[in-house]
């Protein structure tokens, strides 16, 4: 069973690329599996993941390379019993350092196992406002990495490009850089799903540290069932954009250049849409991922932003929803989690 972890800060595009990633490796026959792990209660990533026909299993409420390493045994025994794949594609949470977590996969008792050169995806449109709010975090995801993909090479100019590279070179020599826009699939993406197919040969080296804490980044998740008829997919596209869009508004008055992501999924009866915000000086981005739902109506929420404490975060979240929904006439409740009691709002 071959593993390919694929690390990243957040928002940086690890989710579009593993999802054409394992479509394309589905296509030449591989039998895909994905864990997804989120930092929060709630996951956003396996619900949009899944929206393409893989088998994911998501992991939350932690980081793979810290406080989850007995349930990623256990997911990775019970996908080799339950479901045999040949590829298990792995997704940590954007705070993750991905050689940690190969370190701790060959401690398992998880037998024929090889891995993929360990890769980090960079935002190019992003990385010197990363840099500048986590400087230390990000140049360690870097220096771990034996690929590092520059990614939405799209929405900058090639001087951009070339400037991101030099930084990337500067902090890890040895690493194999590749510029692609995985959301096109582009050429270099093609030639970096081929480059997967090698083997990895780095070893994490020297103490194991704490990325949560190292990340300087506030998280809040939560998932509300909704109450409301006449939902289609240009009004919540529209819904979606203004909320997010009071959500940034709100967040720089904590922190004018923060980074980080705000995602969610909003499921209705007539299929699934994604909405994402990046950064502080980022636009609403909003896509429908299926275009067949159910009677069940959802939105799934997951903030993770640098410099923000959770407390306001979550203050910042709750109040953008019940004004943005009240306006719309939406009424909807909190999900229950564990340790937490339901709010109506």
């Amino acid at each position: 069973m071959k593993i390919i972890i694929i690390g990243g800060f957040l928002g940086s595009g690890k989710t579009t690329a593993l999802r054409n990633l394992g479509r394309h490796l589905v296509e030449r026959g591989h039998k895909i599996a994905i864990i997804v792990n989120e930092i929060g209660e709630v996951g956003v990533d396996g619900e949009t993941i899944s929206g393409s026909g893989l088998v994911t299993k998501e992991l939350t409420s932690g980081c793979i390379c810290c406080s989850l390493r007995i349930s990623m045994e256990y997911t990775l025994q019970t996908l080799v019993e339950e479901y045999d794949p040949d590829v298990v594609i792995i997704e940590p949470t954007g705070i993750a350092f991905p050689m940690q977590i190969k370190e701790h996969i060959e401690l398992m008792d998880v037998e024929d196992v090889s891995f993929a050169p360990v890769v980090s995806m960079v935002d190019a449109s992003r990385i010197n406002m990363e840099i500048s709010q986590v400087p230390t975090f990000i140049a360690n995801q870097i220096k771990e990495s034996e690929i590092v993909c520059i990614n939405k090479i799209d929405l900058v100019d090639m001087e951009t490009v070339a400037s991101v590279a030099r930084t990337v070179m500067q902090l890890n020599p040895g690493a194999l850089v590749i510029e692609f826009s995985a959301k096109k699939m582009d050429d270099n993406f093609r030639m970096f799903i081929d480059l997967l197919a090698g083997e990895s040969e780095a070893q994490h080296t020297g103490a194991n540290l704490d990325s949560i804490e190292m990340s300087g980044v506030g998280s809040y998740s939560a998932e509300y069932s909704l109450r409301a008829g006449n939902l289609h997919a240009d009004r919540i596209t529209s819904m979606l954009v203004h909320l997010l869009e009071e959500i940034k508004s709100r967040l720089q008055e904590i922190n004018p250049g923060f980074t980080g992501h705000v995602k969610m999924t909003l499921k209705f009866r007539e299929g699934l849409i994604k909405a994402n915000l990046t950064s502080a000086h980022g636009e609403p981005f909003v896509e429908i991922l299926d275009e067949t739902g159910d009677d069940e109506q959802h939105l799934k929420l997951l903030s993770a932003v640098t410099l923000v404490p959770r407390d306001k975060l979550a203050g910042v979240i709750e109040d953008s929803l019940s004004k943005v929904m009240g306006k719309e006439g939406i009424s909807f409740e909190k999900k229950e989690q564990p340790g937490q009691k339901p709010i109506v709002l």
